[in-house]
């Protein structure tokens, strides 16, 4: 009798236990949650790289920015591998038909594949990124060789999250069971879509943040590239994940992460230690204030679905108008704020941060220079070219999150 009474608790204790865990996962698969932190490993190692060389200067193979990204691209790596391999020997035969056959043996889903490529690239450019410093020095650009090869390994990591999302959650919609725990399992969905979006944006920012910093939000050239970069990636986004406020959610990510690691990273102390020095502090720079994206989401995420029965050609055009003129509206104002104005120069906007081998006396520190003012006629026409771009640019937008809600695998 207390062998049967025993036996009976152990068993609902299992049985409590395998509810509880089913109930905290979702039965989401474990891989994409690693792949979605994988994916804020890589960019916020890649921010505090950046900090790093503008405040200390030369790093190491095992420096700790990098080992956040080596942990990012190893994590990314060993579970969509596993996801590979327990899909090729253990897997059922539905599992193998949501799934994409490589080499003619294994089975694995389409954003496994774009995590493990990017895993391998990220891996292979550390070695690559060493050679190169211990040969020319320190890095004068963002995208140096090295850097151009990790910053597509971790474009294919961010991205596989993003596919690998997508492809559970239409898996989930195409069931059609409307129930509370289906529903809380879309609502986790969303929210690592928005996750792992946002990343992915942030990573996109930081690859172009050369030609976008505070100097140029008065010249038409940041309004032009604004309009080819950001409407193809919030339109793909917001179309592809198909929610009501997409855009603004993966937009709101993007600017928590820049504002966090803003605020966080100069808490810590650094000084350079690569001459010449000019510039004298003795704790981490900041990297940048993040555009003011949010805006343009917000609105565009409303016109979406407010004018939804629209063709894509003609929403493609509203969306240009609203990103465009929005981003305009608001960032000229709070450009001349960021650059000229003592009330931006403190820990929240962090425009005092300057890199430690230039001259803070600079006469243009703190003003826009002359060579990047425009006539009324220059701005206007380059303007008229923004608009072309954004439209183009919300087109191919619009045609690639059609693409993302048919993923299956």
């Amino acid at each position: 009798m207390e062998s049967s009474l025993s036996s009976a608790v152990g068993e609902s204790s299992r049985y409590e236990s395998a509810a509880s865990s089913r109930d905290f996962f979702l039965n989401i698969p474990p891989y994409l949650y690693a792949v979605v932190f994988s994916s804020l490993c890589v960019i916020t190692g890649l921010i505090w790289d950046i900090c790093w060389h503008m405040s200390i200067g030369r790093d190491g193979l095992l420096s700790p920015p990098h080992v956040v990204i080596y942990v990012g691209a190893v994590v990314s790596g060993l579970f969509s591998g596993y996801q590979v391999l327990y899909t090729t020997f253990k897997g059922s035969a539905t599992e193998k038909a949501k799934s994409v056959k490589i080499w003619g043996f294994f089975y694995s889903s389409l954003g496994a594949l774009f995590c493990i490529w990017g895993a391998m690239m990220m891996l292979t450019s550390a070695p690559f990124d060493d050679w190169w410093h211990n040969t020319y020095g320190l890095d004068v650009t963002i995208l140096s060789p090295p850097h151009t090869v990790l910053a597509l390994g971790i474009i294919g990591v961010q991205f596989g999250a993003i596919v690998s999302v997508m492809s559970v959650k239409n898996q989930t919609k195409t069931a059609k069971i409307d129930t509370d725990f289906s529903q809380r399992r879309l609502k986790r969905l969303n929210l690592m879509f928005a996750l792992s979006g946002g990343f992915l944006m942030t990573m996109w920012y930081t690859l172009l943040s050369e030609e976008l910093g505070s100097w140029e939000m008065h010249n038409a050239s940041f309004y032009k590239l604004s309009a080819m970069a950001f409407p193809i990636f919030l339109l793909a986004m917001g179309r592809g994940n198909g929610g009501r406020w997409a855009m603004t959610s993966v937009t709101a990510v993007y600017t928590a992460l820049m504002c966090l690691t803003l605020w966080i990273i100069p808490l810590f102390p650094a000084e350079p230690k690569l001459g010449p020095i000019w510039n004298h502090f003795d704790h981490y720079q900041g990297f940048a204030f993040p555009i003011l994206l949010l805006l343009p989401a917000l609105a565009m995420d409303w016109l979406m679905h407010r004018f939804a029965y629209l063709n894509d050609w003609k929403l493609a055009a509203l969306m240009s108008l609203a990103f465009v003129l929005i981003l305009l509206l608001v960032q000229w104002p709070f450009g001349s704020f960021l650059r000229e104005s003592p009330y931006s120069r403190n820990w929240i906007f962090g425009t005092h941060y300057y890199y430690f081998g230039n001259d803070p006396n600079w006469e243009y520190r703190y003003k826009f220079a002359p060579w990047t003012v425009q006539t009324t006629s220059q701005f206007a026409l380059g303007m008229v070219y923004a608009l072309g771009f954004g439209y183009v640019s919300s087109r191919i937008g619009l045609a690639w999150g059609k693409w993302m809600r048919t993923i299956q695998r």
